[in-house]
Order: C-alpha cells, then sequence, then structure tokens
C-alpha cells in the first residue's frame, strides 16, 4: 500500500519510491512493503545532552522520528529492537507509518503501544492514506471509523495523511471538494480526542489549474476548519516548493517563505517534519536528500523562531526524517544528536 494516492501529482515522479509499510492492524499479519535491506549494525550512542553554552533549541520531550526511515529495519528486526535504538539515541516520540512487522511476526496494537511505552517512546501520529479505489483499502476515505479505532487503541493524539488533496483534481473547487473531506475526518478524530492533519510535499505549494493566481496550499488552508484539520508541514518539502513554485506558470513573481504561514498560525502546525537537503539549483526539486545536520537547511532559525513564539515552546513536536537513507540506524542517531546539539545564542 503506498503512503500517497495514485492521483498524487508528485507520486508517479518521484515519490513513488515510498512504498508504505502495511497498516492493516489488528487484520492479519502482512509484511511490509517497500525494499528491505539486511540488519545493520549501528553504533549505539546516547543524543548528547549539551554542546556549547545557551538554552537548547530542541524543546525537551519534543524529538521524534518517523519510521518511516526506519522501515528496512522494522521489515527486518521487527519494533522492539528499533525501539531500543531510538531510546538510546534519545528520542522521545515515534509517528507511525503503519502499524505491522515482517520477518519478526505478527504484533497486536496492545503489544506495540506497550513496547513504545517501555522504551520511553510516545506514539504521537500516524500517516494512513486518504483515498483508493479499493474500497476495502485502509483508508480515511474508505475505512475511516477503523483508521480511527486503530488510532484510538494506541493513544495518538494526532491522525494524518501524506497524501496530497488531489483526489478531484488541480483546480480551485477540486481543492475545496477535497477540505470538505477533510473536514468530515477532523470533526471525526476531534470527537475522539484527537487532531486529523495532512503533510506536505512541495507539489501543495503549486498553483491551481483553473487560476494560476491562487496557491493550492492557501486554498487548503483557507477552505479547512482550523479548529479540525491541521498541518505538518515538511520543512524539507515547503523550501523545495519555495524553490519550484516562487513564480506563477506566466513566471510572473509568487514568493513565498514556509516559516511565515507556521508564524501566522502557529496552532495550526502541531507537528513537523525535520528533513535536510543540499541545495542543487540542477535538481528538479531545488535540493538533493541527507541526514539532518548534512545540508542546507537552517533548521535552528527554523525551530527557533517557532518556539520562541510566546506560549508555544512545547506545543510542537519535531519528526526527523529521512527518504531514504544510506543506512537509517546512522540517520536517526546522527540526527538525534546534531538537533540536541543546536544552541541558542547566550
Amino acid at each position: 500500500m503506498s503512503r500517497f494516492s495514485q492521483t498524487d501529482p508528485e507520486l508517479t515522479h518521484r515519490l513513488s519510491r515510498r512504498g508504505m509499510l502495511g497498516v492493516a492492524a489488528g487484520a492479519t499479519a502482512a509484511a511490509l512493503v517497500g525494499a528491505a535491506t539486511p540488519p545493520a549494525t549501528a553504533a549505539s550512542a546516547p543524543a548528547p545532552a549539551s554542546h556549547g553554552r545557551g538554552r537548547p533549541v530542541l524543546p525537551p520531550g519534543r524529538l521524534g522520528i518517523q519510521l518511516y526511515s526506519l522501515r528496512d529495519k522494522v521489515s527486518t528486526l521487527g519494533f522492539a529492537p528499533v525501539f531500543a535504538e531510538l531510546e538510546k539515541y534519545g528520542y522521545d516520540e515515534v509517528e507511525f507509518a503503519g502499524y505491522t512487522q515482517g520477518s519478526a511476526g505478527p504484533i497486536t496494537l496492545a503489544q506495540l503501544k506497550r513496547l513504545a511505552r517501555n522504551h520511553g517512546l510516545n506514539p504521537i501520529g500516524s500517516h494512513v492514506g486518504y483515498y483508493s479505489d479499493d474500497p476495502n483499502a485502509y483508508t480515511f476515505a474508505q475505512n475511516l471509523t477503523k483508521v480511527l479505532d486503530d488510532a484510538q487503541a494506541l493513544g495518538l493524539k494526532h491522525i494524518g495523511t501524506a497524501s496530497g488533496p488531489f483526489r478531484y483534481g488541480s483546480t480551485v473547487d477540486a481543492w475545496k471538494r477535497a477540505a470538505e473531506e477533510f473536514n468530515t475526518y477532523g470533526a471525526a478524530a476531534r470527537a475522539r480526542g484527537m487532531k486529523f492533519y495532512q503533510h506536505n510535499h512541495s507539489e501543495e505549494f503549486s498553483f491551481a489549474t483553473d487560476n494560476p493566481k491562487v496557491r493550492l496550499y492557501d486554498v487548503l488552508l483557507a477552505e479547512t476548519d482550523p479548529d479540525l484539520v491541521f498541518l505538518e508541514m515538511d520543512i524539507y518539502w515547503a523550501y523545495s516548493g519555495q524553490f519550484r513554485f516562487s513564480k506563477r506558470p506566466d513566471g510572473s513573481p509568487a514568493p513565498f517563505e514556509p516559516l511565515n504561514y507556521v508564524l501566522k498560525q502557529p496552532h495550526r502546525y502541531p507537528l513537523f517534519h525535520v528533513k535536510d537537503g543540499v541545495s542543487d539549483p540542477s535538481d528538479t526539486y531545488g535540493y538533493r536528500m541527507v541526514d539532518v545536520g548534512d545540508g542546507d537547511i537552517d533548521y535552528k532559525k527554523f525551530i527557533s523562531a517557532v518556539t520562541r513564539l510566546r506560549g508555544h515552546r512545547s506545543d510542537h513536536h519535531w519528526q526527523a526524517e529521512h527518504d531514504n537513507p544510506t543506512e537509517s540506524f546512522t540517520f536517526a542517531r546522527r540526527s538525534s544528536a546534531h538537533l540536541h546539539s543546536l544552541r541558542e545564542k547566550c
């Protein structure tokens, strides 16, 4: 099962590689989809508690990781060894990309929740598909009740999708229609004490095909109820969107700063993906993805700006991610160390 709907514009180009972990939790134990690599041994060392002077940029207890980055380890080793490593690296939270494991055998939601807690990890959210042509698919559109049942069983406070709102096309009305559905999912999630959220890629910042003056992301924000629909900004893809869509199709300038979306409505962004890239104007997306701390995205500036907002320092959750890390445990360890090392100026 893919994390994305088949009509998402980026799916068939760059993101088709993102084979999704199985999500039929509580049903038959399905093997994880996607390339699984042999287990590798990473150096296990706790993230450093302090580097340099000044207050940590990262609020305590708010560093998580999107488990999609570790899908190879989950599929070959199972959740238990993965969670044990994440505990060593100083992570506080995990965001799921499916609830099944491969060769380690079946696991129930109750066992998965207990396992995370035993390793000091708070299950903070999960990615589920938006819709599918299969009426039995594990998506919001096809099986909303089951999706929310599973999220509630895990004790999640957030349940969302990494699919873009492209179900009905790329026109203003198409996105208004998708926004109505998101409002429905948000209301159902809120009734259970959870927040529904959407995770962006760069294509969300493109322009409506029927009105090139309108940025589609702005339609999503305007047409969804701010009390029902929340956003998880993937910082890497947002800056990729800035690279790709700072001009309208006619070439006229349309600059935007991803951070400003957050500063304007900080309550709508409870979750973030911290993903790094080396600037590369020759690349279609403007960046080449690398481990957090190895690229050109200024996370110190970004996280500081959000956490300095009065009353918002601990309101947000920061999930490290890499779509295809060279070695996933190494990525997780180095990303935690880098983010924990960031300090505000004295």
